[in-house]
């Protein structure tokens, strides 16, 4: 497994639980470096499934937004799925607002999640 600095990957079974370093996630060159370093799970760690925790996240940019869209389009390119979980409200706002709540499959919590992938919690 590649070293991350802006992401712990936490492997259960045949999935991944993806948690973040920064609680604003906005500067541009952390941004490029999550978004690879997330990518790299699916195309460097062939794990398909991924759940991302947003648990401490308390910000993000449009930009972040943008890989977590190009995420979501190579997790489902091998055939996994991608959830996220532990959005704060602010946050969740912002994908209802631009209705990407409709593209992500979004939980509460990450019991919760895990459960959706079928595995006990």
């Amino acid at each position: 497994m590649a070293e991350r600095q802006r992401i712990a990957v936490q492997i259960i079974g045949e999935m991944a639980v993806v948690r973040f370093a920064d609680k604003k996630i906005i500067d541009s060159s952390n941004i490029e470096d999550m978004g690879d370093e997330m990518l790299s799970i699916v195309t460097g760690d062939h794990i398909k499934h991924v759940l991302l925790n947003f648990d401490g996240v308390e910000f993000m940019s449009s930009a972040a937004l943008n890989k977590l869209i190009n995420m979501d389009r190579e997790v489902k390119k091998v055939g996994g799925v991608l959830r996220l979980c532990n959005l704060r409200a602010e946050i969740l706002e912002v994908f209802t607002l631009t209705r990407l709540n409709r593209v992500f499959d979004i939980r509460k919590t990450e019991s919760e999640a895990l459960k959706a992938f079928g595995v006990t919690v």
